[in-house]
């Protein structure tokens, strides 16, 4: 028999290039595919290159654009307006969680991130295929 296949292809963006690599480890553990991009410019470069990402994770705070950015051009971005995005931050504040709200995030997790949380909140987005 061969190895498991992979589930859904993800996009991770972080600046914190620990915390990305973290986070792509443990979610490859998961079978699922990980693209990786430390800044929105990158992220959209990601996205450009793999179409069939189905989910995208962005940090909130970045040195150069904003979470909130990156996910006010997918929502313009008539291909990816329905992609899902869940935000993960450390310093979110009201106005944060109002935007978010308004541009339809799936999700909002502080960090540090509660893993099982984050794995259950995909499990139930992307069921486990079990082979025969």
């Amino acid at each position: 028999m061969g190895a498991p296949s992979t589930r859904e292809q993800l996009l991770i963006v972080d600046d914190e290039e620990e915390a990305l690599l973290e986070l792509a480890e443990l979610l490859e553990g998961e079978r699922f595919c990980c693209f990786t991009a430390t800044s929105v410019t990158l992220a959209l470069q990601q996205l450009s290159l793999h179409p069939d990402i189905a989910l995208v994770i962005t940090d909130l705070r970045m040195p150069e654009e904003s979470g909130i950015a990156l996910i006010q051009r997918l929502r313009k971005h008539t291909s990816r307006q329905h992609l899902p995005v869940i935000v993960i931050s450390g310093h979110a504040d009201m106005n944060d969680v109002s935007d978010l709200l308004r541009l339809q995030v799936l999700d909002l997790f502080r960090k540090p991130i509660y893993h099982l949380r984050l794995i259950n909140t995909l499990d139930n987005l992307f069921p486990k295929y079990h082979s025969l």
